[in-house]
């Protein structure tokens, strides 16, 4: 077994000095450099596809697909293909009329080749080829060839089979009929640049596409193309699998996906497909009985991951319709406040999808809608349809409002909770709490808080720890499980509070990672199943309540060794039973005298120095960094795992059990 990666962290401090200004010298027309063709994207892909890492590759794909899925949106394609081959090279293709082929009277060339290679051309900039398209940037396909080393463009039209194939967006073939078709459609296979996407430090290869990752948006796509097919197939290695996806039930189907086994509490789902100058909006949502609510919005197919006009015209709406409704109908009192947009959220799960002609995204990345006409338009179909839905569903309505002023209640107590918290802590100046042996120094970015399990391993750890920039915070047992509990409960919890304060960010509204006092939050656990349990607890403790804490890289996890193996004078640390038979493997190779091997039941069994030097010193030690790579699956994986519902769990641990051995989240 390989030995882990170590992250060794230090502070380093470089003194950068202004440049000089040039006194000679001159500026012409020599030094103006014009990028043609497709120079400006392998120039800077970042500024195209959002990075040259692992998402970045996969964005290559999605531009191709949204060709075809613009297609079947204008009613022409109604099958979709996406096939991984051999070598990281990628194949889609579609049923739709296919790209044409004829010489475009501007560049002089076959209209393919025009596409292929032009930035900003393409059939979706006028006229009436494309009423609604995602790929309105005019890029997608062209930055594909341009960082590809390869890329084959085949075209079925006009009873036809045409060609090309090109080299870093370069022809190095013409536009050539290669044999007959009886249907139309548009394949593109491409094998992204190694030049470009570069395997990532410690790698030597570029990273290979993720099935999973690659069937999640798939099946997005799948919900909000009603009725068309979609294809997964892999064929790297056989057996070769394959995935089809097709809804009939559109955006409904979609919010029953999501919302899996959590119990809704309306009978009915909202639905509404209208149009409103011009823009098409369909909206669907369903309230469970959960406390999380999770919103998903996309503008042309494109899941806008930043939100945008259209969410914030759908969150007014329903906040306004939903106070209109109570106060009409005696919820709230002409004195009392109105309902929050937090409160008319909670445990709600709605997808957004609107289809306009021009959509505003905000870069080529378009994870974020700026058209203020969706918003407009997203307010008015929403708000009308819901008052007209709730006086139908007057039941719905019912437990609707209910479960919003429930939200407001406990948001009440919440704020009441979290400002004793406030008064308690160190925002008001007071005390650190008593358990914590805090750092001396007062510079977060070098500082580290370990929590650590229990009090025997606290009291190894303040005595082995650094006292200059390494803080200890002891906890007593198990926290409270967040994942279903509301705020006032979860400051009422006595460790909870402690951590609040300790790190200086208070919670929730209050939350500000500008007060953070340590910029490396380190939980050092038991390397058993309780410790798994606590570190877990921990874990879902950070992603509900301070997800910018993860999201900004503060949170680890400290790999403590389970043996200690000793043959003479030699002495080494094993993380796991692998690495414990490749010690001692060696050991036997080298015929020293027979080792003793010591299992470490916990860290409290550690003495300071050896606790220091396996687990908290920076120059030895071996940690995970806590990192989210898909919020969506995340989310459910919590909710899975941590909720109250047992069948979803068992399910989980049956299905996984047998093929995993370590879960690392």
């Amino acid at each position: 077994m390989p030995k882990k990666k170590q992250i060794k962290i230090k502070n380093i401090a470089k003194e950068i000095k202004p440049k000089t200004a040039k006194t000679e010298g001159t500026y012409t027309a020599k030094d103006i450099y014009v990028l043609e063709g497709l120079e400006p994207v392998r120039k800077r892909p970042g500024m195209y596809i959002g990075s040259t890492g692992t998402d970045g590759l996969y964005h290559l794909i999605w531009e191709v697909v949204d060709n075809s899925i613009d297609e079947a949106m204008a009613g022409y394609a109604k099958n979709i293909e996406i096939t991984l081959l051999n070598g990281n090279k990628v194949r889609v293709a579609d049923d739709g009329r296919g790209i044409p082929v004829e010489i475009h009277k501007q560049t002089k060339k076959s209209a393919l080749e025009t596409v292929m290679t032009t930035l900003h051309a393409g059939g979706k900039f006028g006229g009436e080829s494309y009423k609604v398209s995602g790929g309105l940037h005019g890029v997608g396909v062209s930055l594909v060839n341009a960082l590809s080393r390869w890329l084959c463009a085949e075209v079925c039209r006009d009873g036809a089979l045409w060609t090309q194939e090109y080299e870093r967006g370069i022809p190095t073939t013409k536009v050539k009929k290669s044999g007959s078709c009886k249907k139309t459609g548009t394949t593109v296979t491409f094998d992204p640049d190694p030049e470009i996407f570069k395997p990532a430090e410690g790698q030597k290869t570029m990273p290979e596409y993720d099935t999973k990752r690659i069937l999640t948006h798939i099946r997005e796509q799948s919900y909000l193309t009603r009725g068309v097919k979609i294809v997964f197939k892999d064929e790297r290695k056989e057996p070769f699998s394959s995935y089809a996806f097709y809804f009939e039930g559109g955006l409904i189907s979609f919010v029953r996906y999501l919302n899996g086994d959590e119990k809704p509490i309306q009978e009915n789902i909202f639905y509404i497909s209208k149009e409103s100058n011009n823009i098409l909006v369909e909206t669907v949502f369903q309230y469970t009985e959960d406390m999380q609510s999770e919103e998903l919005s996309f503008a042309n197919n494109i899941h806008t991951g930043e939100g945008g006009m259209h969410a914030t015209g759908f969150r007014t709406a329903l906040t306004r319709t939903i106070n209109d409704y109570a106060r009409k109908n005696g919820y709230i009192k002409e004195s009392e406040e109105n309902l929050t947009g937090d409160d008319a959220r909670e445990g709600l799960t709605v997808v957004i999808s609107v289809k306009l002609r021009e959509p505003q995204f905000e870069g080529q990345t378009k994870t974020k809608l700026g058209n203020p006409e969706a918003r407009t338009a997203v307010e008015a179909v929403v708000g009308e349809g819901l008052q007209e839905w709730f006086e139908k569903n007057p039941a719905d309505a019912r437990r609707i409002l209910e479960k919003t002023l429930l939200a407001a209640k406990a948001r009440k107590a919440a704020k009441a909770a979290r400002e004793t918290v406030l008064r308690k802590g160190i925002l008001e100046g007071l005390a650190l709490p008593g358990k914590l042996a805090d750092c001396s120094s007062k510079d977060p970015a070098e500082s580290e808080l370990f929590i650590v399990e229990g009090d025997s391993a606290g009291g190894s750890a303040k005595q082995g720890r650094d006292r200059r920039f390494q803080a200890i915070l002891p906890l007593k047992g198990k926290i409270l499980n967040v994942e279903k509990a509301r705020i006032d409960k979860i400051l009422a919890f006595k460790e909870i509070r402690a951590l609040v304060i300790a790190m200086g960010t208070a919670i929730a509204e209050e939350f500000d990672i500008s007060r953070l006092r340590y910029h490396r939050v380190i939980i050092m656990t038991d390397a058993d199943v309780d410790g798994a349990h606590i570190r877990t607890l921990l874990l879902t403790l950070f992603y509900r309540y301070f997800p910018e804490l993860i999201s900004q890289g503060h949170i680890y996890i400290a790999q403590s060794p389970l043996y200690r193996i000793q043959s003479g004078k030699k002495i080494e640390y094993a993380y796991s039973d692998e690495d414990k038979e490749e010690i001692l493997d060696e050991l036997r190779k080298e015929k020293t005298t027979a080792p003793s091997v010591q299992r470490y039941k916990g860290l409290g069994e550690m003495n300071p120095d050896q606790l220091w030097e396996t687990t908290m010193n920076p120059e030895n030690r071996v940690m995970q960094k806590v990192f989210v790579d898909d919020a969506e699956e995340a989310n459910k994986i919590f909710d899975i795992l941590m909720g109250d519902e047992v069948a979803p769990r068992k399910r989980f641990i049956q299905t996984h059990a047998k093929t995993v051995k370590n879960l690392d989240i």
